[in-house]
């Protein structure tokens, strides 16, 4: 008898409807490539866990996301994760229908080795230490500045700090709907000129 959360139960029922087989799919995939997996909820969405992360999914408006803890030092034979550069949460881009995803045999490969890194005790690098100076920008995030040059301009002028502020503010963010959010509010903030904590001051 797999072990269930109801609180991912009552995730899935709220969920809008193309998006419960999605989810209620991927639930009985990971549950059949690992049995003795657990669920939990963090940051709202649904966690599995076997010694530790193995994966994740959530649900949005119009689609759903699925994604590994450690996608970055998985084999991924199949060149279907999406590490870098990614256009929605997860590392199957927008999932908005069970055919989005790959096929069942190749699912369960893939979390039965997520499963594999955990049970073998094998841990995400550590993450360089950046200079203090070298702001690390993600591509979403330049990608919505290019589109509003006065927006682009005024952030480019800005000082180290400032950049700071709006970029961590977003990249925190624990939902893409939040993420999505808080860009739409820096560009108009930025092209007035405003800083992230202009408010406060």
């Amino acid at each position: 008898m797999p072990s269930t959360d109801p609180r991912i139960d009552a995730y899935i029922n709220k969920a809008e409807v193309f998006a419960k087989p999605i989810l209620i799919h991927i639930r009985k995939l990971v549950h059949k490539a690992c049995p003795d997996i657990t669920e939990t909820m963090k940051w709202s969405f649904p966690h599995f866990e076997y010694k530790g992360v193995v994966c994740s999914m959530a649900s949005f408006k119009q689609h759903c996301a699925f994604g590994f803890w450690k996608a970055s030092i998985m084999k991924d034979p199949d060149k279907i994760l999406q590490t870098k550069d990614r256009g929605a949460m997860g590392h199957f881009d927008r999932i908005t229908s069970i055919r989005d995803l790959p096929a069942d045999k190749i699912m369960l490969t893939y979390i039965k080795e997520a499963v594999a890194l955990n049970e073998a005790g094998i841990k995400l690098p550590s993450k360089p230490k950046a200079d203090p100076k070298t702001l690390e920008i993600p591509a979403y995030i330049t990608t919505a500045l290019k589109k509003n040059k006065k927006a682009n301009s005024i952030f480019e002028a800005f000082p180290y700090s400032h950049k700071k502020e709006y970029v961590e503010w977003i990249t925190e963010a624990k939902t893409e709907p939040t993420r999505e959010k808080r860009i739409a509010t820096m560009i108009e903030w930025l092209e007035e000129g405003k800083d992230r904590n202009w408010k406060y001051k």
